[in-house]
């Protein structure tokens, strides 16, 4: 039986900014673009109390909450920290999966330990050699871990054992589930579906007839069936750098500015893999029917301008449809010849 923990860094840019800068510890704070136009990164709790979220336009932030204390991204220092949260989790496993700075799934399959005694272990070592909060889920596979993880937050965890699993998801809100959102869950709610439990009555040809391929997915979700293995850093074929949108966003002005916030991250990423040779620049966009396009051109260096041409590419094919996702990622020359690269998902 698998033991997968998913950690998760409390609001990790506005933790470590009110680390680092005292002062701002209990005022509302959100870490973004240096004008009004730009986007916010993140916001800490004090200010998600006012409805302030990441990829918000700064603008909107203010207006929800005045006193709102910007602080401009540093993402070199951010990374630097990821390192040593990272560093941390080396010392109970190597199976190790980041997911981005401030997130990472592990496998404690292999431990006699209890995952959730480890797991409690790593966020005492995080709190008291870098003075910042995790929170942590643990399951049986990493759905479950994920969920699990957001259950007690900030600086808690939650386990769900397997033989919790079937009674877990059956009460789970099936807005819970990765990729249902506003709409998807008025649709479902219009099919009195509130919980993965309503959602498992339906069969597997009826949530594809209802849903098309994603109603098949969605089936395994709702009983928290996932066979992902958790992935350890091998060779890098690609870097990429997604958002998920609280709320979709409907124009090409809406999606310029956290595409450039995104920009920023992957160019300190990119930079770390300076042994390798870019092939090509990708910007992949998810609609809110969850059809999806990717549009990609080959090109040595990061160049915004043609990160720019390629979202207008990706958006002309989506002919209006608003957006849940966008990620931006290069790819890199396999070293070996194979140019086969997928992007991730």
């Amino acid at each position: 039986m698998r033991k997968i923990v998913h950690i998760d860094m409390d609001c990790f840019y506005a933790a470590i900014e009110e680390r680092e800068n005292p002062s701002l510890r209990g005022k509302p704070v959100g870490v973004g673009g240096s004008s009004r136009r730009g986007v916010l990164t993140t916001a800490n709790y004090a200010a998600r109390k006012f409805g302030c979220r990441s990829a918000m336009p700064v603008f909107k932030a203010l207006q929800l909450c005045p006193q709102l204390v910007m602080v401009p991204v540093r993402f070199h220092l951010y990374r630097g920290v990821s390192a040593q949260v990272r560093a941390i989790f080396g010392r109970f496993t190597e199976k190790i999966e980041p997911l981005s700075l401030d997130e990472a799934y592990l496998d404690l399959s292999h431990l006699n330990s209890s995952a959730e005694a480890v797991a409690r272990e790593i966020r005492n070592q995080i709190r008291e050699e870098l003075r910042l909060t995790a929170s942590a889920g643990i399951g049986p596979n990493k759905l479950i871990a994920k969920i699990a993880s957001e259950w007690n937050k900030p600086d808690g965890q939650r386990e769900i054992l397997p033989e919790e699993v079937d009674d877990f998801m059956k009460a789970l809100p099936v807005g819970k589930l990765w990729g249902v959102g506003g709409k998807m869950r008025a649709k479902l709610e219009a099919l009195g579906v509130n919980t993965c439990g309503d959602l498992q009555r339906f069969d597997k040809i009826e949530m594809s007839r209802r849903f098309g391929k994603w109603g098949l997915e969605l089936w395994e979700l709702c009983r928290g069936i996932d066979d992902r293995e958790v992935e350890t850093e091998r060779i890098r074929k690609s870097i990429s750098n997604e958002n998920t949108f609280t709320e979709n966003l409907t124009s090409i002005d809406d999606l310029r500015p956290p595409m450039h916030a995104m920009l920023e991250e992957l160019a300190g990423d990119v930079a770390r893999h300076e042994d390798r040779e870019i092939r090509s620049l990708v910007v992949k966009m998810k609609f809110a029917d969850f059809t999806r396009t990717t549009a990609e051109k080959a090109h040595a260096l990061m160049d915004t301008e043609i990160f720019d041409a390629l979202l207008a590419e990706a958006w002309q094919r989506g002919e209006g449809k608003p957006v849940r996702l966008l990620g931006v990622g290069v790819r890199f020359r396999d070293p070996e010849g194979d140019e086969q690269l997928e992007f991730p998902v």
